[in-house]
């Protein structure tokens, strides 16, 4: 549950994100992008909530392959489908 939660959460940050020069000042050739009052504050805190919602991603990821690998369930792509089907005859 915890991964789809960050999963969906980590989708949402990096959509409202934008680009570097996409604020009002990057539309006028990039002069004053840096000021004061621009969209620093902002974009550092989204780029703190993309890393660390990308680091408990990838933490559950590998959690649970590792819960995966380790249980016990068949290793068959088919699942526990019996296996003495008979295959048609070429003609």
């Amino acid at each position: 549950m915890l991964h789809l939660i960050v999963s969906i959460f980590l989708i949402g940050v990096v959509l409202v994100q934008q680009e570097r020069s996409a604020d009002l000042a990057g539309a006028f050739d990039g002069q004053g992008s840096q000021t004061a009052f621009g969209p620093r504050a902002p974009a550092d805190v989204l780029t703190r909530l993309t890393t660390w919602a990308a680091v408990i991603f990838m933490i559950s990821s590998l959690t649970l392959t590792m819960l995966y690998a380790r249980g016990t369930h068949s290793r068959a792509v088919l699942g526990d489908q019996p296996t003495d089907q008979t295959t048609p005859a070429n003609k």
